[in-house]
């Protein structure tokens, strides 16, 4: 019994010894490109200061999304 799960769970550098198959090349890591945070800061910062009312945009938009939302649910909730 145990002789025959040891055929079932067989790792792949064992395998492929047993094959005669000659191991596995190692795959090179992959490097990610390194963000400037300082260039990013300096983008958005310039950005709000040349168009100012971009936060009572987003600010404006959360409202009428949370009464929105509050709305449905007492209305789908029957409360009003």
């Amino acid at each position: 019994m145990y002789g025959y799960t040891t055929l079932l769970i067989m790792g792949e550098a064992k395998r492929r010894k047993d094959l005669g198959i000659p191991p596995r090349d190692k795959t090179e890591d992959i490097k990610l490109p390194q963000l400037d945070k300082k260039a990013i800061q300096q983008k958005v910062r310039n950005t709000l200061y040349k168009y100012p009312i971009i936060p009572f945009l987003f600010y404006g938009a959360a409202i009428v999304i949370l009464v929105g939302g509050l709305f449905y649910v007492f209305k789908s909730f029957g409360i009003i």
